[in-house]
């Protein structure tokens, strides 16, 4: 049997029912306008459901990386028309053997820019309006917009905030949850030939928070290998980093390790190389470097392109309601055969984000303030960055302690080798800690004992 003639079809942007393409949804509406045993409770098939997912339903979709192209052409092809995307990387030569959208051409170039011009010119009747900025530059006004956040992040500390900011528009009447109020968040995440996809209600199911230990903590080495004993490549970055970089400010005093910076990673690059080639070390190159810098695990093409799958079909799912949607939690790993599982996270009684619930910390009166922090940022339950306190003392705001912001971190730096009792911190003693993982400020409760009473540190 012969094949049919390869007729091109005229497309018309702007408009996703194109008459020369009149059977282009046939499969998506067999979906739609009609049940099924595994539909939601509260499908009603009928054509408006795909006429909302074309015309009314906003999608933002947070990451135009490996898996951002994936979810992109996928979301687009499935017949969703209005999608925000937020990227603030650039184009990279090492983008361009899994990130399809991009060409060398683009090399340097906004990844959200070029990533939106692509599907808008390549799928007809899809608008995608990028973004090249950081998610901490939007307002919670810009974030209520949307009906789904989608994530495909290499960052845990993004996926945080993202988290925290979807649960900050949160309204409750009389402590009961107004779920018109809800906007879901889909994340996903690979990490070489494993991945995950997983279905957030912020509210009402597991956040992101509430999970937080599931994510692998970052390697880290020892100060005294990296000062004097460098065996690895990776030593010579960290040595860079870690030390000379604090110590010589080579872009100003206070100025901050930008992985995005390529004058900041090649700094780092040629100090790196100078140290190596002191211990007679091979292999520091620009990509490790910026590799150790930014925390990058080698990603997986065919990984990336499951997850975004998985993702994709999942907004389909909220957005019309013709299936069940995750519950809530799904494993991927084909490095060794293949393996899938599902699974539902359950939240935290007493989660940082979502329970509504205060936070408290146990010390005695006599634990210094830098061992708090040491606290905040290694505990598996907060993992903060660089978390700044304040407090109110005899009615005044008082700040404890801030690395943000070079001359509040200088003038309070004494009061890192102070006590919770010399810096007039009382038991029952409310602290303000604001991080970069959340985009609302965390109030924690000081239960403080003395020393005489329990052991020197946390109690």
């Amino acid at each position: 049997m012969s094949s049919p003639p390869n007729k091109r079809i005229k497309m018309s942007a702007g408009n996703p029912d194109v008459s020369g393409w009149p059977d282009r949804w046939n499969n998506v509406r067999k979906l739609l306008e009609r049940t099924g045993p595994l539909a939601h409770p509260d499908f009603e098939p009928g054509t408006e459901v795909f006429d909302f997912i074309q015309s009314t339903c906003r999608l933002l979709v947070v990451g135009a990386g490996g898996l951002g192209c994936e979810l992109l052409k996928d979301l687009a092809l499935m017949g969703f028309c209005n999608i925000h995307l937020i990227d603030m990387d650039t184009i990279d030569l090492s983008n361009l053997n899994r990130q399809f959208l991009f060409r060398p051409k683009d090399i340097g170039k906004s990844k959200a820019d070029i990533a939106a011009a692509f599907i808008n010119a390549r799928v007809p009747g899809c608008s995608v309006v990028p973004h090249y900025k950081q998610i901490q530059d939007f307002d919670e006004e810009f974030y209520r917009g949307f009906h789904l956040v989608i994530c495909g992040l290499d960052s845990v500390m993004a996926r945080r905030w993202i988290n925290g900011m979807l649960i900050s528009l949160l309204k409750y009447d009389d402590g009961v949850l107004d779920q018109s109020t809800v906007i879901p968040l889909i994340d996903g995440g690979t990490e070489g030939f494993k991945g995950n996809a997983r279905v957030v209600l912020p509210g009402m199911t597991a956040c992101v928070e509430c999970t937080l230990d599931l994510y692998p903590p970052q390697v880290n080495f020892p100060m005294c290998t990296i000062a004097h004993t460098p065996r690895l490549p990776e030593h010579c970055v960290e040595f860079v980093k870690m030390l000379l970089w604090p110590k010589e400010n080579p872009f100003g005093e206070g100025a901050v390790i930008d992985g995005d910076n390529p004058a900041h990673i090649q700094w780092i690059f040629k100090k790196a190389q100078r140290r190596a080639e002191e211990f007679g070390i091979l292999g520091v190159t620009y990509r490790l470097t910026q590799g150790v810098v930014k925390h990058i695990i080698p990603a997986v093409a065919s990984t990336n392109a499951v997850i975004a799958a998985a993702c994709a079909t999942e907004a389909f799912k909220i957005a019309s309601s013709c299936a069940m949607p995750l519950q809530n939690y799904m494993l991927f790993n084909d490095s060794d055969g293949l393996f899938m599982y599902t699974f539902e996270a359950e939240r935290k009684d007493d989660c940082l984000a979502c329970s509504q619930v205060p936070q408290n910390l146990s010390f005695t009166d006599q634990t210094k303030l830098e061992q708090v922090i040491d606290h905040l940022q290694q505990s598996v339950a907060y993992r903060m960055k660089s978390p700044g306190i304040t407090t109110v003392i005899d009615g005044k705001n008082r700040t404890l302690h801030m690395s943000t912001i070079p001359s509040i971190e200088r003038k309070t730096r004494p009061n890192l080798k102070k006590t919770l009792k010399d810096l007039g911190l009382q038991n029952g003693q409310e602290i303000v800690v604001a991080d970069v993982t959340t985009p609302s400020a965390i109030i924690f409760k000081l239960n403080l004992t003395s020393r005489v009473d329990s052991g020197p540190g946390e109690a």
